[in-house]
């Protein structure tokens, strides 16, 4: 494969309600969509880096930069012949990794159409359809939370994982699992808590959670592992998880006994698959989250989720769960029994409506 063109588009998408979590409320989404074009196709990518450093350390702004100066400089107009040799040619770049992730997807997108294979198939999917969950922003009281969830499952949702903070942690749970004592429900604390705070997740295992993600510190490890050890519900790890060997301490530590999955936070889709690989001979369940993506970047994480070690409903909600219109064509949609379908067209899948994406792009600009 030769890269030919490389063009960025900083996009600027309104979601359909404000996403709140422990740390932010979000009403827009800013990602950096990648277009590459080599020997004759397109392939389509998504950088999850936002607009402010609230989730990452890595913004557009930021992102842009080491695409600009360095991640495309070093593909452009290059010939390489596997996903490997273009990781290899930028291990002297240290971390940015969501800004090599929307590169790496999109050049994973060229390879699979140039195989004429669906992303899944070559990454190593397993299954046509994947179990997706919904992830739920705080609410202003729990009786909004109670609506807010029951319209969710209506529309076939069979997991839903709520925020929590601070101050509105059990006084959310205990109303929501009174209502719906049978669905599979899971809390999301964006690391807003310590181990000051021990007794609110000792008092959580009354709740039959499926589990608790990031209660503690966004890079510890060593804390939660002193955590776990104190409660029954199982922690799951997200934000300190940014490599295989992060995944491996946290095992090692007995940190965690479920991981979340977000390629744009470990690198892309290779380390994704690694740490997804170790998981599975560890036992350790893995499921996949969610950054708001388009569709364009939706579309990678179905392919990801089709891996046979993603046993947990994964954050891939509908389209529709966050834009009005998206920029692919077909949308994505959940089915009645809480599953979405994996595409199986060459590469992503989907097709990007470019009036579409013209209409939420900031700034736009070309290498060749």
């Amino acid at each position: 494969m030769k890269t030919e063109k490389i063009t960025l588009y900083h996009t600027k998408m309104k979601l359909v309600s404000p996403f709140e979590t422990s740390s932010v409320i979000e009403t827009h989404v800013e990602h950096i969509i990648i277009e590459v074009e080599a020997e004759g196709i397109t392939g389509w990518g998504e950088c999850v880096a936002g607009a402010t450093p609230s989730y990452s350390n890595e913004t557009v702004k930021t992102a842009w930069y080491i695409l600009e100066d360095f991640l495309i400089p070093d593909l452009l107009n290059k010939k390489f012949e596997n996903i490997q040799d273009v990781i290899k040619n930028w291990n002297w770049i240290r971390g940015n990794r969501m800004a090599k992730a929307g590169l790496e997807s999109t050049i994973w997108d060229v390879f699979a159409k140039m195989q004429n294979k669906s992303l899944s198939k070559i990454l190593g999917g397993s299954c046509d359809r994947v179990e997706v969950g919904i992830s739920v922003g705080i609410q202003s009281s729990p009786n909004k939370l109670i609506e807010t969830v029951a319209s969710y499952l209506q529309e076939g949702y069979k997991r839903i994982k709520i925020k929590i903070a601070p101050g509105k942690d059990l006084e959310f749970i205990s109303p929501l699992r009174k209502k719906f004592q049978d669905i599979q429900l899971q809390v999301d604390a964006n690391s807003a808590y310590t181990l000051k705070d021990i007794s609110i997740f000792k008092a959580m295992d009354d709740y039959n959670l499926l589990l608790i993600e990031q209660p503690l510190g966004y890079e510890d490890i060593y804390e939660h592992s002193k955590l776990q050890k104190e409660i029954s519900t199982p922690i799951c790890l997200d934000e300190s998880i940014h490599s295989l060997n992060d995944a491996k301490a946290a095992v090692e530590l007995g940190s965690c006994r479920i991981i979340n999955i977000k390629p744009g936070r470990v690198s892309g889709f290779t380390e994704s698959k690694l740490i997804h690989d170790y998981c599975a001979s560890q036992k350790i369940p893995v499921w996949h989250g969610g950054m708001l993506e388009s569709g364009i970047g939706r579309a990678g994480n179905i392919a990801l989720a089709s891996l046979p070690n993603f046993t947990l409903p994964g954050d891939i909600s509908a389209s529709k769960r966050y834009y009005k219109e998206d920029i692919v064509e077909p949308s994505f949609e959940v089915t009645s029994d809480g599953m979405m379908n994996v595409p199986t067209d060459p590469g992503i899948g989907v097709n990007v409506i470019e009036e579409k994406l013209a209409k939420v792009t900031l700034t736009k600009k070309e290498f060749s």
